[in-house]
């Protein structure tokens, strides 16, 4: 009996937006995907992994170029396996974590018998659980104070008109990071040290205002909103609007007209 659900997957370049009843480990041995955890993101490397309570809301958008493991924890299970206590602990808050070179390579060598081995998944799991789990209780030790860093190369308006222009089509940090001659890694740490927010967050925000925008002053049918705005579909756009209005946008429309 498996008591873990783990996969190696590809996190497309798709905006998702969920929450599930379940813990989630998220560590990849490739790529980038960018994910913020009720409004706190970073982007997931090599470097850096992310610790998913259940029922937390989370966003993600892959490169399409990553190769990520994905450990999902359902609660009933938990007591069931020999490292209840430490997965316990992990999970207490949400977290992003240094990936020690280490962990990086146990990782990596676990990959092929993650897709080849099913029967071994709990094994697997518990062995990279209690790996991070002894890392970021020495980890707890060394914490290094943040260091400043320098803003003066973020041109938030240039910034504005480029996402403006391009709503209807997947923007990445890359991209943005670009308009800015600015690493990724760089731009990422330096634009939430200056919005509060991170690029991904920001990009989301700027989405929605514009189909609020036109929820308000046009008639054009929602899912045709959706798309001007970069959404998948429209379900996923009205969950988003009401997330963030409080209301979706067909009965927001619908309350401007009676």
């Amino acid at each position: 009996m498996s008591f873990f659900n783990l996969r190696a997957c590809n996190l497309m370049q798709q905006y998702i937006a969920h929450e599930h009843p379940y813990h989630q480990l998220i560590l990849a041995t490739s790529g980038v995907t960018e994910l913020q955890i009720e409004g706190r993101g970073e982007r997931i490397t090599r470097e850096r992994g992310c610790l998913i309570p259940s029922t937390y809301h989370h966003e993600y958008i892959g490169d399409g170029a990553n190769r990520t493991l994905v450990l999902d924890i359902p609660l009933a299970n938990l007591a069931m396996t020999s490292c209840a206590d430490e997965v316990g602990r992990l999970f207490e808050r949400p977290r992003f974590f240094e990936v020690p070179t280490s962990l990086y390579q146990l990782a990596s060598g676990l990959l092929p018998q993650v897709e080849q081995h099913s029967a071994l998944h709990t094994e697997i799991a518990t062995l990279i659980l209690r790996a991070i789990y002894l890392n970021l209780h020495d980890e707890a030790l060394t914490l290094a104070p943040p260091q400043p860093r320098e803003h003066a190369r973020l041109d938030l308006e240039r910034l504005d008109g480029y996402i403006d222009a391009h709503l209807a089509t997947v923007i990445v940090v890359e991209d943005l990071a670009a308009q800015c001659a600015l690493s990724p890694g760089h731009f990422h740490a330096c634009f939430r040290e200056l919005t509060g927010m991170t690029p991904l967050a920001y990009v989301q925000q700027r989405r929605l205002a514009r189909a609020r925008e036109l929820v308000e002053s046009s008639a054009q049918p929602m899912g045709h909103i959706a798309s001007l705005v970069g959404f998948r579909d429209q379900g996923s756009f009205s969950r988003a609007y009401r997330r963030a209005f409080g209301v979706t946008p067909s009965l927001h429309r619908r309350g401007l007209h009676r």
